[in-house]
């Protein structure tokens, strides 16, 4: 029982580190487009190919996300950047997530959408809504450990997924709503 609880505790403060908190507009923006860099950096080391995927992309997308998995039931928060390739605009948005499924763990991950036609970046833009299912396995801290992923490629956009950090087993079906972050816009 004390497992649990710890558990439990240590999901909330970690999905409420999701959050940008305090600070002025430009701060958060500033916080973004850091994570948005590094985390490119890390796609492109890893997966070399995404580069060029991205650069020919009609826009592309990175989101920083914070997932917790509890028994039945799954959620997350998280926070990004939507970029169009043609006219260089940078749309900041929200995220949140609902899944129900079998699984527990906690993982702080990231997402890279690249949009191959200009139709999937405007729905995606406009609507924001994506739904899937999902199984992983992760058990990674820093530069020790993995996690087991690769991309997908669903109705003209490419999704990769980097694991941060993070103790997950689990299999999901899910719904996940983005929006735009109206104060950084």
């Amino acid at each position: 029982m004390k497992l649990v609880f710890m558990f439990v505790i240590f999901s909330v403060c970690m999905t409420g580190c999701m959050t940008m908190g305090s600070g002025s507009p430009s701060d958060k923006r500033a916080v973004i487009q850091s994570m948005k860099n590094k985390t490119l950096v890390e796609l492109y080391q890893r997966r070399p190919e995404a580069q060029g995927l991205i650069g020919r992309s009609k826009g592309y997308a990175v989101f920083s996300n914070a997932n917790v998995n509890l028994l039945l039931a799954s959620f997350g928060a998280g926070y990004g950047v939507v970029i169009d390739n043609n006219t260089g605009k940078n749309t900041y948005m929200n995220m949140g997530e609902l899944g129900l499924g079998i699984g527990l763990g906690v993982k702080d991950f990231r997402i890279i959408m690249a949009f191959h036609t200009k139709q999937s970046l405007t729905r995606f833009l406009e609507h924001g809504w994506a739904f899937g299912g999902q199984a992983d396995a992760a058990a990674k801290a820093g530069d020790k450990g993995e996690a087991i992923g690769k991309e997908i490629t669903v109705d003209d956009v490419t999704l990769f997924q980097l694991t941060e950090n993070g103790l997950a087993l689990q299999a999901t079906i899910k719904g996940t709503k983005f929006w735009p972050a109206d104060e950084l816009n």
